[in-house]
């Protein structure tokens, strides 16, 4: 019996007058579809954001090892009452969440439809950008309340610690408003992909997420 072998398909590099990226498209298959290229395309550059939300994890996986060990054997540790304020920035943070995803089922109509006869959906994600910074400035409150009751980052480990904790996860929510920023100017510009959306998303959540765990593990450590 005879045996049939299919040849893959030819690759070739179709010029451009464009500079922005060496003055080639994406290699697309000779004479085909770029749909035939798909089986052979490498893994999306989204898949870089995993890598960045594991650094972020254990970064703070240390930081919760450094707090158990220095509780263990300090004579110094002095326990405080969380500011209430935390629990109101936990709700603005999850009301956060749920505007973005509500962001990204709205794009993905936006784009599934051309930009036409559908409303912008920028303005669930300005919703979630304003959410944002909400928090940040509860934080702040939160530190401020803090002060007004002698705990500094200098005062016992256990304000040093809440300190840290805070600050670093809230340098990393800034981070991330950058990129909600980014995403609303491409969208604007219509030039947004869908994975850099998911990629913010993503990196947003685990925002959230984290929170919560430093939000428990605050209460029952300091």
């Amino acid at each position: 019996m005879a045996t049939t072998v299919h040849e893959a398909p030819k690759l070739e590099r179709r010029p451009t007058v464009s500079a922005g990226n060496g003055g080639f498209r994406d290699m697309v298959p000779a004479g085909g579809s770029p749909r035939t290229l798909q089986k052979y395309a490498p893994p999306p550059a989204s898949t870089g954001i995993w890598v960045i939300l594991a650094a972020i994890g254990m970064s703070f996986a240390a930081l919760t090892s450094a707090l158990i060990v220095r509780k263990g054997g300090a004579t110094d540790w002095r326990h405080f009452t969380l500011p209430s304020i935390l629990y109101l920035n936990t709700l603005v943070l999850l009301a956060s969440s749920v505007a973005l995803e509500v962001s990204r089922k709205r794009v993905a109509s936006f784009m599934a439809a051309g930009r036409v006869g559908v409303a912008n959906p920028a303005r669930w994600l300005y919703l979630t950008l304003g959410l944002g910074f909400a928090f940040v400035a509860g934080q702040y409150v939160a530190w401020r309340q803090l002060n007004a009751q002698g705990l500094y980052l200098a005062t016992n480990p256990a304000s040093s610690f809440f300190y840290v904790f805070t600050a670093a996860h809230a340098l990393h929510l800034i981070g991330g408003l950058g990129g909600l920023g980014r995403v609303i100017v491409k969208l604007n510009n219509q030039s947004l992909r869908r994975a850099t959306l998911n990629a913010t998303a993503h990196y947003w959540h685990f925002m959230d997420v984290l929170w919560m765990y430093l939000l428990l593990l605050l209460w029952m450590k300091l």
